[in-house]
């Protein structure tokens, strides 16, 4: 049994790679079905995000075949070849999978280091495994204990001491193209976790005027009223958009929801005074072609990578503090996995013992029951599970001798407690 992590992030590929296999959270849950019978692995989980589509397993068997079966099901689930992504694929087992779950919680292999929205959408991953039943004992555990590791880190270090995020980026770049946000008005696209982190950023630097487009209303509304924002649906977009110097965008959508199109006809009206876009979506909710306009600076959760270097030496100082954290609980998460694998072990060695102890009892009992003399039978029973008991150990001290494995002999003579003296 083994701990797997493989995936793909900001590091290894870019946004056109990483959004041909993220997964939509609508079809999460059949994902997690599927992966389980296609990979044949004990538990699953699944973290995607916009910078980054991760899956945990607990397996049994050889890695390599299991290294197999997931490129293969993960080729077909998304479509997509498996060249296209290979190259791109990162993986992890045992305690460095262990280590690396932890680390991500913390926010130590964010594109933003330190930012908590990780954590979040781990929960949320977490959460998602025990709704698909596609998660028991070791994982749920792991998870656990991944979050109070991030606790943990949160508490006894400044590695989330100064507001330094995706969405926090987003706002500082509109900061530095219009200086003051206050004449400014923003077309926010979805109403989610990050875009909400935007609005929030955007209300303290008093920006002019909100606008939050979302497929579903009642969600918008929730959010727009803590900054007094207005509310309109998708399909409304083409006819607000060139009212807005700002469009940020962060949507689970699976298809570009602005298109080239759309944004021409927004600064034909706006007689091409210039609109900034910030696309933090993954699938990208901007078709990069919108790019091309001269008239539009359209950056995506990529471009953003430079802009949030700044501001970062305390967090890099206390990163070291949190890995050592990390560095501890993976060590204690592993000897918790073991303890779980020689209490296994135990109680099938019990087991064994026990059936064979039974079996012989049983003979001789049916012996005394035939009248046989009594010191006969009980000699007779206490040889053989003697040599029973003796067989195994005899054979793997033989075994080692003969091989000159002096170590192994030692260990033995040790785990069977053999005096050493002559």
């Amino acid at each position: 049994m083994s701990i797997v992590a493989v995936g793909i992030n900001h590091k290894t590929a870019p946004v056109a790679v990483r959004e041909k296999i993220s997964f939509n959270p609508d079809k999460l849950s059949a994902a997690l079905q599927e992966m389980l019978d296609a990979v044949q692995c004990r538990e699953v989980a699944i973290l995607s995000t916009c910078n980054r589509t991760e899956l945990y397993l607990v397996q049994d068997g050889d890695f390599d075949v299991t290294q197999q079966r997931l490129i293969n099901w993960l080729e077909n689930f998304h479509n997509v070849p498996a060249s296209t992504i290979l190259p791109s694929l990162y993986w992890h087992q045992d305690q460095q999978a262990v280590n690396h779950m932890m680390r991500v919680a913390c926010g130590l292999d964010s594109l933003v280091l330190g930012e908590p929205q990780i954590l979040g959408q781990m929960k949320q991953a977490y959460s998602q495994a025990k709704a698909a039943g596609s998660m028991s004992l070791i994982m749920d555990r792991l998870f656990q204990r991944t979050f109070g590791v991030a606790k943990q880190v949160r508490t006894e270090t400044d590695i989330g001491a100064s507001a330094v995020s995706v969405a926090f980026a987003s706002v500082n770049l509109a900061k530095h193209i219009f200086g003051s946000l206050e004449k400014t008005k923003v077309l926010l696209v979805g109403a989610g976790e990050t875009i909400e982190l935007v609005a929030k950023h955007l209300y303290e630097n008093k920006v002019g005027k909100i606008t939050v487009a979302n497929r579903t209303l009642a969600r918008a509304e929730t959010m727009a009223k803590k900054i007094g924002a207005d509310v309109i649906t998708l399909a409304q977009i083409p006819e607000h958009m060139c009212n807005a110097d700002i469009v940020i965008t962060s949507t689970a959508s699976t298809l570009p929801i602005i298109g080239k199109g759309m944004v021409e006809q927004a600064l034909n009206k706006r007689k091409h005074q210039p609109i900034f876009m910030v696309d933090l979506a993954v699938p990208r909710d901007i078709e990069e072609q919108v790019a091309e306009l001269e008239d539009v600076f359209l950056y995506t959760v990529d471009d953003l990578q430079g802009i949030i270097a700044k501001n970062m030496e305390n967090r890099r100082k206390a990163a070291v503090q949190a890995e050592s954290i990390v560095n501890n609980q993976s060590d204690d998460f592993m000897a918790w996995l073991r303890g779980l694998n020689t209490q296994d072990t135990v109680i099938s060695y019990r087991k064994q013992c026990l059936s064979e102890r039974d079996i012989l009892l049983e003979k001789a009992l049916a012996q005394l029951k035939n009248g046989n003399d009594a010191e006969a039978v009980v000699a007779e029973l206490a040889t053989k599970l003697t040599n029973k008991f003796m067989h195994a150990p005899t054979n793997a001290l033989q075994t080692a001798a003969q091989g000159g494995e002096l170590d192994k002999l030692f260990y033995l003579r040790d785990i069977f407690d053999i005096d050493a003296k002559d």
